[in-house]
């Protein structure tokens, strides 16, 4: 049940990272997120970095509530998943896609290139609107054909 309780919160966080980042990011809070989409925007921290904390408070709180109710109660489990995917985001797109961490460089595999492939058709748009790919671990299928023909054209050479 608890296993359960953490994974179903994992897997519900894209879901609601998705929503974040194409009504909230995109939408009123843009002033936010706004130095992420520009060319050259590759400082030690930037303001986009603020949203981070906007999805730890919800996981902070969801701990202390646990930690009063006890581990029966799923507040605690819930933190948890969303805490687990936090540090997921974190790999994947400060340390993957990013490289604001110099690891994770390259890829043969072909969900970390469709990935890394779909955050880019992202980050064409500079401005607000006309956005397109919110996800981050959950991208259209298009990426992964287009990963899977990449790959084998690689292992072609």
């Amino acid at each position: 049940m608890i296993f359960g309780i953490v994974v179903v919160t994992f897997f519900a966080m894209e879901f609601v990272a998705w929503a974040t980042h194409k009504y909230v990011m995109h939408g009123w809070l843009w002033n936010l997120h706004a130095d992420h989409h520009k060319k050259d925007h590759y400082n030690f921290l930037e303001r986009n970095d603020s949203f981070f904390l906007i999805f730890a408070v919800p996981s902070m709180l969801l701990f202390f509530l646990g930690s009063i109710r006890g581990l029966d109660a799923p507040w605690l489990w819930i933190g948890l998943g969303i805490l687990i995917y936090g540090i997921a985001y974190f790999i994947v797109h400060e340390v993957f896609i990013h490289q604001r961490i110099k690891w994770l460089k390259r890829t043969n595999n072909a969900y970390f290139m469709a990935i890394r492939r779909a955050h880019k058709v992202h980050h064409k748009h500079l401005g607000k609107e006309d956005g397109e790919c919110f996800g981050m671990l959950v991208v259209p299928f298009k990426y992964y054909a287009e990963a899977r023909k990449a790959r084998s054209a690689q292992n072609a050479d």
